[in-house]
């Protein structure tokens, strides 16, 4: 027993297990962590923005903060070959790019230096999709919706505090989308894990439901880490958040959060806000 104290001690924070194996947490005590639960959705949110505040001094700048998450200073021609259909998809939408650090390691980057952001149509992102792809549909200022693949049309999320098993080409709704598997850098689970993960919660609602976001609810389906679920994350001086916003033409911002839930929920703000609302702030 005292190896295996000896051992947890010096783990990192991103290597302790954050839930059963399995990827479904157990009803049990967790010291210092508080479980709440909520049926927002994801459409533009109308509550007050997270805690957070700018901190645009060098020593956060760019991707020296973090190997992966690059500079965001680069141009188009991504080099993820999942984000290529027959149709060689739709020119990128006008989005803000985004990388994110927690302990000065990359969990999240969203440039188009290191990634394909072209946009496939409903049918043609169905013929690229295998089962547990994570999908993110998107539109001009509204926060994306994500969702997991499950085979055949299916897609499981979470949609008005409801999750739900739907046809892509229905969820979709004419939006573009694509596959964003390595969005966040977190180590994912098998692919059957998170079919079974988002599968074994089709249907819950209201009260049941504890993730915040549709993004939220698909991301703990892939990566099986408490940290996306609503309180999920104990929070404390030494752990932070920094979100940097990428913008053409403009010096990159950074903004820090105590939690990867409030941090989420900003940036998802800000696509709902649209590119130019929030270069003008």
């Amino acid at each position: 027993m005292g190896n295996q104290l000896d051992r947890i001690t010096h783990l990192n924070y991103s290597e302790l297990p954050t839930g059963d194996p399995s990827g479904v947490e157990k009803d049990e005590l967790r010291v210092g962590v508080a479980y709440f639960f909520s049926d927002d959705e994801e459409e533009p949110d109308d509550r007050s923005p997270s805690d957070s505040f700018r901190d645009d001094s060098p020593r956060h700048g760019g991707g020296g903060v973090g190997g992966g998450c690059g500079s965001g200073d680069g141009g188009g021609g991504g080099v993820d070959g999942d984000g290529i259909g027959e149709d060689g998809g739709a020119p990128p939408l006008d989005e803000l790019e985004y990388s994110a650090f927690c302990c000065h390691e990359c969990i999240f980057s969203k440039l188009r230096a290191s990634e394909d952001l072209r946009v496939h149509s409903p049918a043609a992102l169905l013929s690229m999709c295998k089962p547990g792809d994570v999908l993110e549909l998107v539109a001009r200022a509204q926060p994306p919706h994500w969702a997991v693949f499950a085979g055949g049309d299916r897609v499981v999320h979470l949609h008005k505090g409801e999750i739900r098993a739907d046809s892509l080409l229905d969820v979709s709704g004419g939006r573009p989308g694509r596959i964003v598997n390595e969005r966040y850098r977190y180590r994912p689970l098998p692919a059957e894990l998170v079919v079974r993960n988002a599968a074994g919660h089709v249907g819950l609602r209201g009260g049941e439901v504890c993730w915040g976001d549709s993004e939220s609810f698909a991301a703990w389906c892939r990566f099986g880490k408490r940290e996306f679920k609503a309180g999920g994350e104990a929070h404390s001086a030494e752990q932070r958040y920094f979100l940097k916003v990428h913008a053409a033409h403009s010096t990159a911002r950074t903004l820090v959060f105590r939690s990867l839930e409030d941090m989420i929920r900003e940036r998802r703000r800000v696509d709902a806000s649209g590119p130019l609302h929030e270069l003008r702030r």
